[in-house]
């Protein structure tokens, strides 16, 4: 498919690890404390075994609690089967400086028309990026900035929304889609769920990064599936 070939080179494929901001419950301030467990109340109607302590875990899913810690990317070079995926991670303790090298390669990097692609990332990665960003008073990249502007003219894309074909009940795992159509899943090491123990018990970001990186490689996968294009062959992934 000759003709969409040069169009996978404007996309760049993102996935985002984030964590709590504070290792439990018991070490955030008081004030935020209260703020959580405002928050928490909403969760635990569904989750009657889970305490406001115990549920603590799921708070880097949200921007107001949680942070940053890892943002790799995918790019890829060349066409059919000898096309090559670069990616790169960047990770820190320090969400501004991560947040502000990743704004640096988007600004050398999309001009002119670019895209984004992450999977659920309608939902969660380019939110969540442009809250913290607000957050860390950091100016929002012309990739994020979509007040305003027609659905159509909107460059993010979707793998879980390309997925649903209109369907706006459905919520299909990275993982599970991957293997829905047949595409490898490395299974040898940490899930999303394991990602704020490891960051606050192991102290361990490459090992972060590492999962994240996998996680972009489905995703360009995923995508390349649903468009007709070839898979990037195992020895055509490159790590920066």
């Amino acid at each position: 498919m000759q003709s969409s070939a040069p169009f996978l080179q404007q996309i760049l494929f993102i996935d985002l690890e984030t964590v709590p901001q504070y290792p439990t419950y018991g070490q955030l301030p008081e004030e935020w404390q209260q703020l959580w467990s405002k928050k928490a109340e909403a969760l635990l109607k569904s989750r009657e075994e889970e305490t406001t302590e115990s549920i603590y875990t799921r708070a880097g899913i949200y921007a107001e609690f949680g942070k940053i810690v890892c943002i790799s990317c995918g790019l890829l070079q060349g066409y059919g089967n000898e096309k090559k995926l670069v990616v790169k991670s960047f990770y820190n303790d320090n969400e501004k400086a991560l947040l502000q090298e990743f704004l640096e390669m988007l600004q050398k990097w999309s001009e002119p028309q670019k895209y984004l692609c992450a999977h659920n990332g309608k939902e969660f990665d380019y939110p969540y990026l442009c809250r913290r960003l607000v957050i860390q008073g950091m100016e929002l990249p012309d990739l994020l900035q979509i007040a305003g502007k027609k659905p159509w003219d909107i460059p993010h894309l979707d793998t879980m929304e390309l997925w649903k074909f209109g369907d706006f009940k459905s919520y299909t795992s990275l993982h599970l889609l991957a293997n829905a159509l047949g595409i490898p899943t490395p299974k040898d090491d940490i899930d999303g769920s394991q990602v704020g123990d490891v960051y606050w018990h192991e102290k361990n970001l490459q090992r972060i990064a590492t999962y994240c990186q996998k996680d972009v490689l489905t995703t360009v996968q995923i995508y390349l599936r649903m468009k007709g294009e070839a898979l990037v062959l195992p020895e055509n992934v490159i790590y920066r």
